[in-house]
C-alpha cells in the first residue's frame, strides 16, 4: 500500500496536494477575498444611521428592484430559451447549425458597450425591431424593459454552454427504454430527460443571473438611466464613486454582495438536493 502511494506521487504530473492547495488559495485570496474585504471594511468606517441612509433611500431601493428583478426574469427566460436552443443545436443536424453555434458566443465575444449600442439602435422607437413594437405601444428603449432586454441577450450563453455537454453525454438509450416501455414523448422528457438536465439547468440559471447582477455596459446605453424608473444599481455605484462618496459606493455594494450570495446559496443548496434526490432514485 505505501509502495503505491509512493509511486503515484513519483508519476503524477500534477504538483504535489500542499503546494497545489497553497496555490490556490494564494490565487483566490488576491483575486477575490482581498477586494471583497476592502469593500466590506471601507464600509464599516460608516455609522449606522449613514449606511442606512446610503442603501435604503428611495432612490437605490428602485434600483434594488428593477437590478434584481429584471436580472431574475431574464434568467428564467434564459433557462428556458437555452434549453430549448442546446437541445436543438444537439439533437439535430441542419443546415448552418455550426454558424448557429458560433453565434451563441457572440454575447461573449462583444464588448458590452458594442452590445448596448447595437441594442439601443435596433430597440430603439425608430429602430428596426422597434419601429414595430412602437406600433403595439410598446416602449423597449430607455425602459425597463430595455434592461431586461439587454440581460437577456448577455445571459443566455451562460445557459447554453451549461447544458450542451450534459445532453451530449446524455444516452439515447433512456429515451428508446422509456419508448419500449410505453412512455409518450413529454413522459419521457419530464421524467427521464429533465431531472438529469435539472443539476445543469439550475447551474446555468445561476450563472445567467449573476452575470446580470453585475452588468453595466450593455445596460446603461438602453436603459435609459432615468431615477426610479429605469437606472440599474451599478451605475448607482459608478455615480457614488465619481462623487468621491467611496464609502456610499461601497455600501451599496456589499448589499449587493450580501444579496447575490445569499441567491446563489440558495441554488447550490437546491442543485444539491436535486443531486442527493436523483442519487436516492
Amino acid at each position: 500500500m505505501i509502495f503505491s502511494r509512493t509511486l503515484l506521487r513519483r508519476h503524477s504530473v500534477l504538483p504535489g496536494f500542499d503546494l497545489a492547495l497553497g496555490f490556490t488559495l494564494l490565487y483566490l485570496c488576491l483575486i477575490v477575498l482581498v477586494p471583497l474585504s476592502a469593500a466590506f471594511l471601507k464600509t464599516a468606517t460608516m455609522t449606522w444611521p449613514a449606511f442606512w441612509e446610503a442603501v435604503a433611500s428611495p432612490r437605490v431601493v428602485a434600483s434594488y428592484r428593477l437590478t434584481f428583478g429584471a436580472s431574475f426574469a431574464a434568467a428564467l427566460l434564459n433557462a428556458l430559451f437555452g434549453l430549448i436552443v442546446a437541445w436543438v443545436l444537439v439533437r439535430y443536424d441542419f443546415p448552418g447549425r455550426r454558424l448557429v453555434d458560433a453565434l451563441v458566443d457572440l454575447p461573449f465575444a462583444l464588448p458590452t458597450a458594442v452590445a448596448g449600442i447595437a441594442l439601443t439602435a435596433l430597440y430603439s422607437a425608430n429602430g428596426w425591431i422597434g419601429q414595430y413594437f412602437a406600433m403595439l405601444g410598446i416602449k423597449v428603449a430607455f425602459t425597463p424593459l430595455g434592461v431586461f432586454v439587454a440581460l437577456t441577450f448577455i445571459g443566455l450563453p451562460f445557459v447554453v454552454r451549461t447544458l450542451q455537454p450534459v445532453l451530449e453525454d446524455l444516452s439515447k438509450e433512456l429515451e428508446e427504454a422509456a419508448a419500449t416501455l410505453g412512455a409518450s414523448r413529454w413522459q419521457t422528457f419530464s421524467r427521464v430527460i429533465f431531472p438529469i438536465l435539472t443539476p445543469a439547468l439550475l447551474t446555468g440559471f445561476a450563472l445567467s443571473f449573476a452575470r446580470a447582477l453585475g452588468e453595466y455596459g450593455s445596460v446603461i446605453f438602453i436603459a435609459g438611466n432615468l431615477p426610479m424608473v429605469s437606472e440599474i444599481t451599478p451605475l448607482l455605484i459608478i455615480t457614488k464613486l465619481e462623487q468621491y462618496d467611496y464609502a456610499g459606493a461601497t455600501a451599496i455594494a456589499v448589499v449587493m454582495l450580501v444579496a447575490s450570495f445569499v441567491l446563489l446559496l440558495l441554488i447550490n443548496a437546491l442543485q444539491a438536493w436535486t443531486r442527493r434526490r436523483q442519487g436516492g432514485v
